[in-house]
């Protein structure tokens, strides 16, 4: 019997930093049947994902890309400039190589996972006639990108990939195609036991919460500090942290963040020392598992909310914002049972109140937080998700997608 040879897969990603949809990526490859799949990693420049990749096993190739292209925001992409017209010049001869690049490679496949990448290793790919797959990993929502990235983006969802696999129900309603819904999986050996989580001693003198993730506007450390300004007056001797670095450019964002804190210190609602400035970590799980309370504070619908499937693994009560990708998380299989507590998405006030819940009768939420961690465990496992990503590029390629497509319309 002649054995089929494996499938070739190039994944496209324009950044080599680990932001959300780059520790998604990293999850899933190395979760997927290496056996049955030729995976490799094409990005724009090197970096921490290059290396984590190559730690896996997954062959990696740079066709570098200046940064004034991979590293300009969504927010000045959406923008009608010099600056942007000049950017699309020099793209120019950088399509040209990657277009050789993937005729020469000539994969049964091209995924790409982030927005650059869905459109520059889109029509890469649609010139090179390779078969596309998009991994959503953004809302395409006016709320969340500028009005002409999101015009941009829906008319390429119709034309440039056979499948959108989106990594939540609220992303997939916000493109004109149907998607296959497929979350974002979370690595085995992040699922703490239970009877550890059951154990974890209730807080003492100096509680500590915390808000882990990239330093963006649409993180909502602003609002964390301001609601952290609310639960001092309750709770005085609780410690907030900020772990996260900004990315893509949301340096004056994160002097922002500090000018807040730095208000509230001179006005004595905070003591100084009281907020504390962790930075970026690679492995967050050591971070995760010193905290009280783990607090999601976007004020826009997210996408989805890694950050808030560790905290469920790892056992840690949750308080996360009632919007986007977010509320599918915390309110499980049947989306009447909240596994965390959530709360309007930019009200301060809201989210101190909550916080305090939780400090005032954690064997509640302790409790809640078990049921979370059972629950995550089963709905985001990355040997099942693997399976179905993998069955679902299989389909592309033999052009039977139909049968995995959900409705959905955009917002």
């Amino acid at each position: 019997m002649t054995k089929t040879h494996p499938l070739r897969v190039v994944v496209v990603d324009h950044t080599a930093e680990l932001g959300g949809a780059e520790v998604a990526l990293l999850r899933l490859l190395r979760a997927l049947d290496r056996e049955n799949l030729d995976v490799r990693v094409l990005l724009f420049n090197d970096g921490p994902l290059a290396d984590e990749l190559r730690a896996a096993h997954v062959p990696v190739a740079i066709l570098p890309l200046t940064k004034d292209v991979t590293g300009v925001d969504r927010v000045s992409a959406g923008r009608a400039s010099l600056a942007n017209l000049s950017r699309g010049l020099r793209l120019a001869p950088f399509m040209v190589s990657l277009v050789r690049l993937l005729r020469i490679s000539r994969p049964d496949l091209v995924v790409t996972t982030s927005l650059k990448s869905d459109l520059i290793g889109g029509l890469a790919a649609r010139v090179a006639r390779r078969r596309l797959v998009w991994h959503l990993h953004d809302r395409i929502a006016d709320d969340y990108l500028p009005s002409s990235l999101v015009r941009l983006m829906r008319v390429a969802s119709r034309r440039l990939p056979r499948l959108v696999i989106a990594n939540s129900q609220a992303t997939a309603s916000t493109v004109p195609v149907d998607c296959l819904v497929v979350p974002p999986p979370i690595d085995n050996d992040w699922v703490l036991d239970a009877d550890v989580v059951a154990a974890r001693p209730a807080p003492g003198e100096h509680p500590v919460v915390g808000l882990v993730g990239r330093i963006s506007p649409t993180k909502g450390q602003v609002e964390f500090i301001h609601a952290a300004v609310l639960v001092a007056q309750k709770h005085p001797g609780t410690v907030f942290r900020v772990i996260g670095a900004p990315l893509f450019g949301a340096e004056d964002y994160a002097e922002q963040v500090r000018a807040e804190q730095q208000a509230a210190e001179d006005a004595g609602t905070l003591q100084p020392g009281q907020v504390e400035w962790i930075g970026f970590v690679s492995d967050p799980r050591t971070q995760i598992d010193a905290l009280d309370v783990l607090v999601h504070a976007s004020p826009v619908p997210e996408p989805f909310g890694q950050v808030v499937v560790e905290a469920m693994v790892r056992g840690v009560p949750l308080v996360a914002t009632r919007a986007g990708g977010a509320v599918e998380i915390v309110t499980g299989d049947d989306g009447d049972e909240e596994l965390g507590i959530l709360v309007t998405p930019g009200d301060a006030p809201a989210l101190a109140e909550a916080i305090c819940a939780v400090l005032d009768d954690y064997p509640k939420a302790q409790a809640r937080a078990l049921a979370a961690r059972t629950s995550a465990a089963r709905r985001f496992d990355a040997t099942d998700t693997a399976a179905r990503v993998s069955q679902a590029w299989q389909r592309v390629v033999s052009r039977q997608t139909r049968a995995f497509r959900t409705d959905r319309t955009a917002g």
